[in-house]
């Protein structure tokens, strides 16, 4: 067969094929050019599950009646103009595709009043290459796009379209995606005339997780993190939550680059290690991030449905996104709370009684009015050799009396497993293994990182073959392999030496540590597979060296436990994402027992 130029409609139709995967589809493209035609309100309804009628009405700038029939034109936009323009795009789309690849596979039809026009124009197309000539309408200023028999035309893609309920819910997932993207616009949706939702503006940041309460579930708003950072150009804020809300799937995880979603594996393999010590194996962290670079820093023409980016140096993206993450989550200990107008975490004021606490708090007072006073600064003791904790052992003065810890004073210890506190908000309840375990799997943590990764040569050197471009990276990341405790050469063009492996790793296969970070590398720009592997090693050593079920602890030493819990980084879950301890506050201990109802 000769080569011969496609007609116009069936390169529409390929198009189509890239852009136009369902319904949920068309609704992005169309929101998308209201968001960068400048609208405050958007407003979608949708016939059943979009099949029959999708339409999307705006109040943005709307298009020039000169410019509706080209509008429908393959490769025509506004957005972009010039190579330098498409370097550091900033609007949502700016390929020119999306409307004339649905007008190739429905009944589109547009009309529109623009800034600075007294009437409304209408053109419309039935999928073939004939579109109308722009008439009157009445219009205010602003766009609607009906877009009606979503693939008539192509019943081999109509086939492939699931049931309407399940269609529709591909379409309200979308539209919540955008929703979160843009505060500052309102949104409404109607299913077969049916109000589903309507979002208000949101410009303060308490309208904002209204927003997010209304979206994604009041239960995730109350375990979140608000977080705002700013690095070498690089601008990362929103909403994390904590390990404690982690899902069965990767369901709520929304993470914008200049305000588009994406699905980038940077970005998820960034802030999974920043999660990969305190989440249940098999649990996803749920979350709502934005991150805000320079458009020339970001290559958002990859994908034709522009889900995925690529940015010009992913190892400083990566770095940045994982050490944001993994100190915002490290703040995370008793005696914090989170702070419902800024969002941000706070030191709970834990010296100003609060108004259900009338006389100065005494964890020792007895019905007789005897004080029992500590007689010594005694610990706990792990079952191995380990350093004494420090000052957080001493025992309750005077003035500790007046001012409760975060986690309060023991009172007693249940079954041999879990430590009874009294604090002012009420009873708390303490898994005593899990508590050790993070508090000496942290001390080892520290103890590696302040003396540096001990290496241990091996007998007998592996040699491994790699590409030459793998022996190239392990030759440039030299000092990478050294800073974890492994000692690689490079003999020849395809073939590295491995001399040293970190003791704690003694044993393991060294040929496959090496694949492992050099894949790592490859991917990322950088790797933590060694420290994820020597972390391991200490969690294994910290749960094996922490408290056992059934030890029966004194109150000096559960107090010790407490106090250490309190200064602790990320002590809120143990090393395998199990949380620590609970709290159950007067409300709740009167609802068991049916008070004041």
């Amino acid at each position: 067969m000769r080569i011969q130029a496609l007609p116009a409609q069936l390169i529409n139709q390929i198009a189509a094929g890239e852009v136009v995967e369902r319904p949920a589809s068309v609704i992005k493209e169309l929101v998308e050019n209201s968001l960068d035609a400048g609208a405050t309100r958007i407003e979608v309804d949708i016939e059943q599950g979009g099949a029959k009628l999708i339409r999307v009405r705006d109040n943005g700038s709307g298009i020039h009646p000169e410019d509706l029939r080209l509008a429908l034109s393959r490769h025509a936009t506004s957005k972009v103009g010039s190579l330098e323009e498409l370097e550091r795009v900033s609007s949502m789309g700016f390929r020119g595709e999306a409307l004339p690849s649905i007008s190739s596979v429905s009944r589109l039809s547009i009309s529109s009043q623009a800034s600075g026009q007294e009437n409304g124009w209408c053109v419309s197309g039935d999928g073939g290459d004939q579109i109308s000539e722009p008439a009157p309408s009445a219009h205010p200023r602003g766009t609607t796009v009906e877009v009606r028999d979503l693939f008539y035309n192509t019943p081999a893609r109509r086939k492939f379209m699931r049931t309407e309920k399940t269609e529709f819910g591909h379409i309200e997932t979308q539209l919540k995606r955008l929703a979160l993207s843009r505060f500052d616009v309102s949104f409404s949706l109607s299913h077969n005339r049916k109000e589903v939702f309507t979002l208000p503006l949101a410009d303060e940041l308490i309208e904002q997780e209204r927003r997010i309460a209304g979206l994604l579930g009041s239960a995730f708003l109350e375990q979140v993190i608000h977080l705002e950072r700013d690095q070498a150009g690089l601008a990362l804020r929103g909403w994390v939550a904590r390990p404690v809300f982690s899902r069965s799937q990767a369901d709520m995880q929304y993470f914008y680059v200049n305000g588009r979603m994406v699905r980038d594996k940077l970005v998820t393999h960034a802030v999974r290690q920043a999660f990969q010590d305190v989440l249940f194996h098999g649990r996803h962290p749920a979350y709502v991030l934005y991150l805000d670079l320079d458009p020339l820093q970001v290559d958002v023409n990859v994908h034709p449905a522009k889900h995925e980016v690529r940015f010009r140096d992913g190892r400083m993206v990566h770095g940045f996104i994982y050490r944001t993450l993994h100190l915002v989550l490290a703040d995370t200990r008793p005696g914090q709370e989170i702070d419902r107008t800024t969002g941000e975490i706070r030191p709970v004021d834990v010296a100003s009684p609060t108004p259900a606490v009338a006389a100065p708090y005494d964890p020792y007072q007895r019905a007789l009015g005897l004080r029992i006073q500590e007689s010594s600064p005694a610990a706990y003791q792990p079952s191995f050799d380990m350093q004494r904790p420090g000052p957080g052992a001493a025992p309750v003065t005077q003035e500790a009396e007046q001012e409760v810890p975060p986690l309060g004073f023991a009172l007693a210890q249940l079954k041999g497993i879990y430590i009874l506190s009294e604090n002012r908000a009420g009873l708390v309840l303490v898994d005593m293994h899990a508590a050790h375990e993070r508090i000496t799997y942290e001390r080892f943590k520290r103890a590696v990182a302040e003396g540096g990764v001990s290496r241990q040569p091996l007998l007998v050197p592996v040699s491994v073959s790699v590409s030459a471009r793998e022996a190239d990276l392990a030759e440039r990341h030299q000092s990478l392999f050294t800073d974890l405790g492994m000692e690689v050469d490079r003999l020849g063009a395809e073939t590295l030496l491995v001399r040293a492996i970190p003791v704690l790793l003694q044993g393991a296969d060294a040929e496959k540590l090496l694949r492992d970070i050099l894949s790592d590398i490859v991917v990322h720009g950088s790797s933590e597979r060694l420290r994820d592997e020597i972390n391991e090693v200490l969690a294994t050593m910290a749960c094996h060296g922490s408290v056992r079920a059934n030890r029966r602890l004194t109150n000096e030493e559960m107090n010790a436990l407490l106090r250490d819990m309190e200064r602790t980084e990320r002590s809120d879950q143990c090393n395998h994402g199990r949380p620590t301890w609970v709290q159950l506050d007067l409300a709740n201990l009167d609802k068991l027992f049916l008070r004041g109802q």
